[in-house]
């Protein structure tokens, strides 16, 4: 009785695997945003403003992608990673906004 015991308690501490379906959607939409953004930059007869615009909200969601699926950040537990990166990128807006005003000032 007690193995039996100790196979549910197994079961219910086992971690939910996801499958590979996931991964492959995310690399899907990560090709077509890279040869999107590709695309955009050498039609050139798209306004410059509109391609940058798209440039850095197709970059977004490639960080997102790239942060939720490949390195897991979705779940739980990754607080202090979380935490850590945007600690990071607060720090290195702050150094280049400096630099900006350091270069042009």
């Amino acid at each position: 009785m007690s193995s039996n015991h100790s196979s549910s308690e197994q079961q219910g501490r086992r971690h939910k695997v996801e499958g590979p379906q996931k991964h492959i959607i995310a690399y899907v939409f990560s090709l077509v945003l890279t040869l999107l953004a590709f695309a955009t930059v050498i039609a050139g007869e798209v306004n410059t403003m509109f391609t940058y615009i798209l440039l850095i909200v197709m970059a977004g969601i490639q960080v997102y992608i790239q942060m939720a699926f490949w390195m897991h950040m979705k779940d739980r537990g990754h607080m202090y990673a979380i935490v850590g990166i945007l600690t990071g990128v607060f720090v290195v807006f702050t150094m280049v906004v400096m630099a900006e005003y350091w270069v042009w000032w």
